[in-house]
């Protein structure tokens, strides 16, 4: 529902007695309420994560036709060897993926133009969200340790929320528009 931030711990027993202090210590366990929204969500989590996954192959299928888009990454629309890969590690594709405009200047064009869809960065909530990493969680990294990294200055990533697919697709149709020539500054 992207309400609620948790999280969980998988270690040896050994480790576990250790974090159990500092946890005492610190105080640092969950609130009562948002443990009752997480305990609220997962009643729901499966059909969520089917719905997103759903509108993400499909956002990703059409993307990778799209001549704006140079490139798009999705666990969904690797090669053979990804695909062996993704089928023995996970049960589907996920609702993450990113893809890759020709330029910044073009990727800030589109993201000033979306309606439905969020600029923001975070993942797994109902609503998509998207964001330009090169602006945003990666602005203090130089452009050749991004580019060295696979983190173009056109590249967007997106997580893919529950929305209707065909609602999802005119609001990134109509900005990938938008961006093709450069909106006129204001005066």
């Amino acid at each position: 529902h992207g309400d609620v931030v948790a999280g969980v711990v998988a270690c040896g027993a050994e480790f576990a007695g250790k974090l159990r202090q500092v946890r005492i210590l610190t105080g640092a366990i969950l609130h009562p309420l948002a443990a009752f929204l997480l305990l609220r969500g997962l009643s729901t989590l499966r059909l969520r994560v089917l719905a997103a996954q759903e509108n993400a192959q499909q956002l990703a299928l059409r993307l990778s036709r799209h001549p704006q888009i140079a490139k798009v990454h999705y666990p969904g629309m690797g090669g053979q060897r990804q695909n062996a890969i993704l089928n023995r590690q996970m049960a589907g594709p996920g609702s993450v993926l990113a893809f890759e405009m020709h330029s910044g200047a073009e990727a800030d064009r589109m993201l000033r133009s979306l309606q439905l869809i969020t600029p923001a960065v975070s993942l797994g909530s109902v609503d998509s969200l998207i964001q330009r990493p090169a602006a945003l969680t990666h602005r203090i990294v130089n452009a050749q340790a991004r580019a060295d990294h696979g983190i173009s200055d056109g590249l967007l990533r997106m997580s893919v929320g529950i929305e209707d697919a065909e609602d999802l697709w005119s609001d990134l149709a109509q900005a990938l528009e938008a961006a093709r020539a450069p909106m006129a500054e204001a005066a």
